[in-house]
Formats: C-alpha cells, sequence, structure tokens
C-alpha cells in the first residue's frame, strides 16, 4: 500500500477514543493515523452524558456526518486509507464509492439501503434506535442492558462494564433512520479501491450473515473486494479482548494491497 495515511472512522454510541488501541498500534506500524469525531462528538464521554438530551445530536444527520467528514479527508491532500466501525462502516463504504480513499476496510458494516435481515437479534439490539414511535427529537441512549446484547454479549462482565463506563455515549435517532435512504445507497458494481470487510461470528446487532449479504452484492470489475468473519467475535470486535488479531489481519490485507 502506498499511502501510510489512515483515518479511523467510529460508529453510533460511541466517540474516536474507541480507536485509541488501534491508532497507537498503527502509528508504532509508521502509520499516520486520524481518528475524527462525528459533528459534536469531539468532547469527553463524560461531557456527552452529561449533556443528554442535547437538541444539537438530537438534529445530527447521516448526511451532515458525511460531508463533515469528506471535508476533513479532502483537506489531507491524499487518499488516505479509511477503516470504519459499525455506521462508521457503512459511512467508509459511501465514502469508498465516492473516491475519497486509497484503500478501505469495513468492520461489522451496518447495512446500506437495500441489504436487510430479519434475524431476531438484529431487530432487537437495533430497536432503540429504530423504534418508529419514539420522536426523533429525543436522542436515543442505550442502557447497559441493551449494550450488553447488542454490543459485547458472551465477554467477561468486567469487560463489558468497563466498555460501557468508558465509551457509550447518546446517539441521534436520525443518522440510522437516513442509512434506510438513498443517502446509503451503494452502487456495488461500481469500480473502485480495494475493500476489505470484516464480520464478528458472535455479532448481535450486525450479524456475520448480514455482513456476508453486504459484501457478496459487491460485483465490482477489474477491483478487489475481500471478506474475512473472526469466529467468536461480538460487534465490540474493534474492543473485545485480543483486537490486536484484527488489526494485525487489517494491517497484512492493507500490505499486500498494490
Amino acid at each position: 500500500m502506498k499511502t501510510k495515511k489512515i483515518v479511523f472512522i467510529h460508529g453510533m454510541y460511541m466517540t474516536p477514543a474507541c480507536w485509541e488501541p488501534w491508532v497507537r498500534r498503527f502509528r508504532a506500524s509508521g502509520y499516520d493515523c486520524l481518528a475524527p469525531a462525528w459533528p459534536g462528538r469531539d468532547q469527553p464521554v463524560a461531557v456527552l452524558r452529561r449533556n443528554h438530551p442535547d437538541p444539537k445530536l438530537a438534529a445530527l444527520t447521516l448526511t451532515a456526518v458525511l460531508e463533515h467528514l469528506s471535508g476533513i479527508i479532502k483537506a489531507l491532500g491524499e487518499k488516505p486509507i479509511l477503516i470504519g466501525h459499525s455506521m462508521g462502516g457503512l459511512i467508509t463504504q459511501i465514502l469508498l464509492q465516492r473516491g475519497l480513499a486509497s484503500a478501505a476496510v469495513a468492520i461489522d458494516s451496518a447495512p446500506p439501503q437495500g441489504v436487510f435481515t430479519t434475524k431476531w437479534s438484529f431487530i432487537k439490539a437495533n430497536w432503540g434506535h429504530i423504534n418508529p414511535f419514539a420522536s426523533k427529537r429525543q436522542p436515543a441512549t442505550m442502557s447497559f442492558e441493551q449494550f450488553q446484547f447488542a454490543f459485547v454479549n458472551s465477554l467477561p462482565l468486567a469487560e463489558q462494564q468497563a466498555a460501557y463506563e468508558t465509551l457509550v455515549v447518546p446517539e441521534s435517532r436520525r443518522v440510522p433512520a437516513e442509512s434506510l435512504t438513498a443517502t446509503a445507497r451503494i452502487d456495488f458494481r461500481k469500480p473502485g479501491a480495494p475493500l476489505l470487510m470484516i464480520a464478528g461470528g458472535n455479532d448481535h446487532i450486525i450479524p456475520a450473515s448480514l455482513n456476508h449479504s453486504n459484501f457478496a452484492r459487491y460485483r465490482r470489475p477489474g477491483s478487489v473486494t475481500d471478506f474475512k468473519e473472526f469466529p467468536g467475535r461480538t460487534h465490540f470486535t474493534i474492543g473485545q479482548s485480543h483486537w490486536e488479531e484484527v488489526a494485525d489481519y487489517v494491517s497484512s490485507w492493507l500490505e499486500n494491497q498494490p
């Protein structure tokens, strides 16, 4: 891979803090790393929690996040590698499609428009922010019990609690709602830079089967599109114990791209 610049993109209910271990590891390997916040997320987790319900957060849309990150990436002067998790994975897919990346890695990626599953764990884990009866004027919060099921199922209790206390923040309902619209449409036949999609075999909120359905839609002539499932890993793939295995797989994959 010619470029050594990486932009890490966080997902819903998170801030750039979720990427700090990855940033340290990739910097140690010689990469120039940036983990920008979504609009309004450049504050400590405790502050974002204390500000709930924040009307500015409630008004945040996926379009606004995309435009904010696009501006940051374009200002870099070169196309970076994009690595995104969850909704950040979908954002990575969209920005790759826009020609803003030299390569991209989408981890536990939220599905683009038209890619769906009726699997119960997906419905249950996402219900808190897709509930059609909930007002979009009110940001969504994730209780510890909801986080346990959606993000860290099967992990030791202490690991679950540590992740919840240090990382989880309120979320706009408008972001996931807009992911169902043309804003999140992917042209699966458009050629582009290399893309690696990663799934956790024990992911509840974005099941591995849904990740694979997302990957399987791609038909990009002359373009690299790869898929890797890590058995037993939850939606918290980037933070649960032995996350280094995933990071090192990504690093190896990147090094093998032209």
